[in-house]
């Protein structure tokens, strides 16, 4: 089964629809997810500023980092 780890933002009050659509794309391929919430404002600010990122979710698999949830679409297309 292939490997992902995906970090996605959920706050007390809302949960990021980028990260759910990224998760259900992951399951939806069968994908063993390893998920980080971020929880917090200040988690998200940390971990955008630590990966150079604007944006979350987060996307990697086996190991090689993918993008966010378009481009795990795009490389879910491409390996399908």
């Amino acid at each position: 089964m292939p490997q992902a780890t995906l970090y996605r933002m959920v706050l007390p009050d809302h949960e990021c629809p980028f990260g759910r659509r990224a998760k259900d794309m992951l399951d939806d391929a069968g994908f063993e997810v390893e998920e980080h919430i971020l929880g917090s404002r200040e988690e998200v600010e940390a971990f955008k500023e630590e990966h150079g990122v604007s944006t979350t979710p987060l996307v990697w698999v086996d190991g090689k980092r993918i993008g966010g949830s378009d481009d795990l679409g795009k490389f879910l297309v491409a390996h399908a």
